[in-house]
Order: C-alpha cells, then sequence, then structure tokens
C-alpha cells in the first residue's frame, strides 16, 4: 500500500503535541511492514540543523496564487521518504501561532493535494488535524486515493468556511463550517488517538459543536504508542546511569543529579513531584495552581515543572517557585533531553488533563518509573490504571472530577503512599512493563485503512 502521512508536524523534526510523536513514529513502522509509507509537511526555517541528509529539490507548483517548492530527504534515523514544502511563510523559526497560521496551513494543504495528483499519487492520504482538513474535500471526487482523517486535537477546529474562500477553491459540494469539520465529513474513515476519547467527543461535553456528526460517524478510537527506542531507560545517554525496572535502585543516581541540575535541595528520600507540558487551559494548569502552594505547605515534596505556553500560566508558576527555594523549580521553555532527565529523576508525574486525546507523557513517565497522578479523561482512562495497594494492582494515581480539591486529594495520596518503599516500587515496575510499543496499534491502523472500499488489496 502507498501511504502518504500529511501533517503540520512531526517527530524529531517539529514538535509541539503529540501528533508530531505519531508521524514520527507510526510510518517507520508500517514501512517494515512492507508499505510504502512516506510523510510530507511544511520546510519549516526550524528543520534544516537536524536534518541528517541534505534535501534536493523535486518539484515546483503554484497554488493560491504562490510558487511552492517540494524538497526530498529522509525523516532522521529512518529511511521513510520525507517531503518538504517550501515557501517563505514557513521559513521562520516557529510552527504554530502567528496572524497568518491560517494561510499557511491552507497553503501547505493545497501543495499536498496537487503533489499527490501529479507527483507521487498514494492509494491512501493520511491526513492529520484541521492542517490537512481540506484534503479529504478535494480528494472527494477522486476515486482511487483514500483519505483517514486522524483527531488529535477537536478544539481546535481551523478556519472558517467564508474565510477559506477567500483563500483558497472551496468546492461547490462541500457542507462543513470549518476545516475540522470538513475533515471529518468528507474523509473515508476517522480516526481518535484514544478509544475513549473517540466515545467522549460523541457527547456534547466534549464534541466541541461537532458531537452530532460525530455519533453519526462513530470514530475508531486507536491508542497511540511510544517510541521505545527513544524512550529506554536503559539505554537513554541524557542519564547520569542508566537502569531497567530489574535494577531500580541504580535509578537513585538521576534524582540526585536532577535535584543538582535545578537547584533543588539534594534529598533522596523527598518526594518529587515533576510535570511536562504545554502551559495551557486543556493540561489543568488552573486546577494545578489552586492546589499547589497548598500541597508544597502541607508536605515536605519538591516539584519540578518544565515546559511553555499562556504568559499567565508561566509568570504564576515562577511566582510560586519564587516563594519555595530549593523546593520547586519552574523551567519556562522546551527542552527534550530534560524532559527525559525529569521522567528518570522525578518520583511522581502529574497530568491533571482537562481534556486529554491521548497523551504521550504518561506512557513515557511510566517507561522511566515515573508514576502518574492523573485526571481519568480520554487517553488517561487508557493507559493509566488506579493504583490498589491491597491487591498489589494499578498503576498510578487517578481522579474523577475535575475540581481542585480532587487532585490536591491524589497528590497527597501519592505522597504518603511514597513513603511505603517495597510498595512503590512494585508499583513503578508494574508501569515500566506496560507495553506502550506502536505495533499494536499500527495492526489496528492497518485494519482501519483495509477497511475502506477499494483498500482491501493495496
Amino acid at each position: 500500500m502507498k501511504i502518504l502521512f500529511a501533517a503540520a508536524e512531526a517527530a524529531p523534526l517539529a514538535k509541539v503535541g503529540g501528533m508530531a510523536d505519531v508521524v514520527g513514529a507510526l510510518p517507520p513502522v508500517l514501512r517494515s511492514m512492507g508499505h510504502d509509507v512516506r510523510i510530507i509537511m511544511p520546510f519549516y526555517g526550524v528543520i534544516p540543523p537536524k536534518l541528517t541528509e541534505e534535501p534536493r529539490w523535486v518539484w515546483m507548483t503554484n497554488v493560491m496564487f504562490q510558487e511552492v517548492q517540494v524538497f526530498e530527504t529522509v525523516l532522521p534515523q529512518t529511511d521513510v521518504p520525507l517531503y518538504l514544502v517550501g515557501h517563505p511563510a514557513f521559513v521562520p523559526q516557529r510552527i504554530y501561532y502567528g496572524d497568518d497560521e491560517d494561510w499557511r496551513f491552507t497553503l501547505f494543504a493545497n501543495a499536498v493535494a496537487e503533489f499527490s495528483w501529479n507527483h507521487w499519487k498514494p492509494n491512501l492520504i493520511h491526513c492529520h488535524d484541521w492542517h490537512t482538513g481540506m484534503i479529504p474535500v478535494w480528494m472527494h471526487q477522486t476515486s482511487d486515493i483514500g483519505t483517514v482523517y486522524t483527531i488529535h486535537n477537536l478544539a481546535y477546529q481551523g478556519p472558517w468556511t467564508w474565510r477559506l474562500q477567500e483563500m483558497t477553491w472551496v468546492p461547490w459540494y462541500m457542507q462543513a463550517h470549518n476545516t475540522m469539520a470538513a475533515g471529518i465529513k468528507y474523509a473515508d474513515r476517522v480516526n481518535t488517538v484514544s478509544p475513549t476519547y473517540a466515545q467522549q467527543i460523541c457527547t456534547p461535553t466534549y464534541g466541541e459543536g461537532l458531537d452530532g456528526m460525530l455519533s453519526f460517524l462513530k470514530p475508531w478510537g486507536i491508542l497511540n504508542g511510544i517510541d521505545t527506542k527513544q524512550y529506554d531507560p536503559a539505554h537513554d545517554p541524557y542519564l547520569v546511569q542508566n537502569y531497567d525496572r530489574d535494577r531500580l535502585a541504580e535509578r537513585s543516581p538521576n534524582k540526585e543529579a536532577l535535584q543538582r541540575e535545578l537547584g533543588l535541595a539534594i534529598n533522596p528520600d523527598v518526594f518529587l513531584v515533576s510535570m511536562v507540558s504545554r502551559l495551557v487551559e486543556q493540561k489543568g494548569l488552573d486546577l494545578l495552581l489552586q492546589v499547589l502552594d497548598r500541597f508544597l505547605a502541607y508536605t515536605d515534596s519538591q516539584f519540578v515543572i518544565l515546559g511553555s505556553g499562556d504568559r499567565y500560566y508561566e509568570t504564576q508558576l515562577w511566582q510560586i517557585a519564587s516563594r519555595f527555594p530549593g523546593r520547586m523549580s519552574a523551567q519556562i521553555l522546551f527542552d527534550g533531553a530534560m524532559a527525559q532527565r525529569i521522567y528518570a529523576g522525578a518520583d511522581a508525574f502529574v497530568m491533571p488533563s482537562r481534556f486529554e486525546p491521548c497523551g504521550i507523557t504518561q506512557m513515557i513517565a511510566m517507561r522511566y518509573g515515573c508514576v502518574p497522578i492523573v485526571r481519568r479523561t480520554g487517553g488517561l482512562v487508557d493507559t493509566v490504571t488506579f493504583h490498589d495497594p491491597g491487591r498489589q494492582q494499578g498503576t498510578g494515581f487517578c481522579f474523577d472530577r475535575y475540581e481542585p480539591l480532587d487532585l490536591f486529594t491524589c497528590m497527597v495520596r501519592a505522597a504518603e503512599s511514597y513513603r511505603y518503599t517495597e510498595a512503590w516500587q512494585a508499583l513503578q515496575r508494574r508501569g515500566m512493563a506496560g507495553d506502550f510499543s506502536w505495533e499494536s496499534s499500527t495492526e489496528r491502523y492497518m485494519q482501519l485503512y483495509r477497511s475502506i472500499p477499494g483498500m482491501e488489496y493495496a
């Protein structure tokens, strides 16, 4: 089968959220199964230093009265062909945001459609989020190219139809009020990145105004995986000491090194809680800010957070850190290597999301023996099970209601549980034993692809 992945992100070249992990990890696995899988994405200004093979020019076209050029290289550390759509709009050192965001990604979607019609024709285009939402619309009358549309985050829906009509060609048959709705309606198959989120978005609470259409279409829910080679504490080059679940005692030097690196008081016995996240409302930052002062005052725990996002949350976290010197560190940036050192050095990982399509970081945290504290929503339901010390079951600490008291209680419960070393290590081992690889998810994607008429034997 010839499959073209079209997306705004792909790890390790351009990463903001979980989409990048999917686009960077799934194609190599599909390619190892014998499929001709390729990726196309914008040629951002941040990409050139990260490439391992010099891109070569392969094609040029005109879309939206603009000249775009396509370059070919490979996704680093794989044999997956990578096409980069070049235009001055993508040169700045950013992926999202800016007044021209709608225009940039509509231009990209146009280029992908023309590329698929005129240069490399796939059997299937796998589209990701609103940035590629118009591709299923344009392919609707192209009977020999199927489309799959993956929803990574329903909250971001792209430009409205009237805005699309100002920028590009909108077919007469399109009946959808924005780009996300168009992608969902006209794709041959629609899926989300976890089974629970697939159910939740069919309800008014999580459906973002599209629950009626989604409940009719019944999207597939396929859980994301993680790159188990990249995120492997036994071989991670960023750690001061490698370890695995049978050598948990060797994990301790990473905690001491993390405390020293971040200016925390060096104490191997203190409960160290972490968070690696975009600092946005979806991730539960409003809950965390309501309980963090009290949690640090009530316990002798330490807290570290790594991420960037809304300026309000950044400022509030800085202020709390200033009130607890030596006990809290707010790293307002994105640093992949530091993130892996945090997973390996912290005892717990908090993720109190308002909604969570899948979530990658809780799976990475468990692989490193960092116990998750999560709200039961979306993919967090599918990946973290309730810790029951009596039955010696579960992999983390969970709460249901989106309330500050519920998060506070859950964090305190985790802090108290940490005092029982043997039970805590058993909890760590259960999390580290989980299979979060892409193999099982890949089989589900192949079932999804082959459920499209005409794809059965491609």
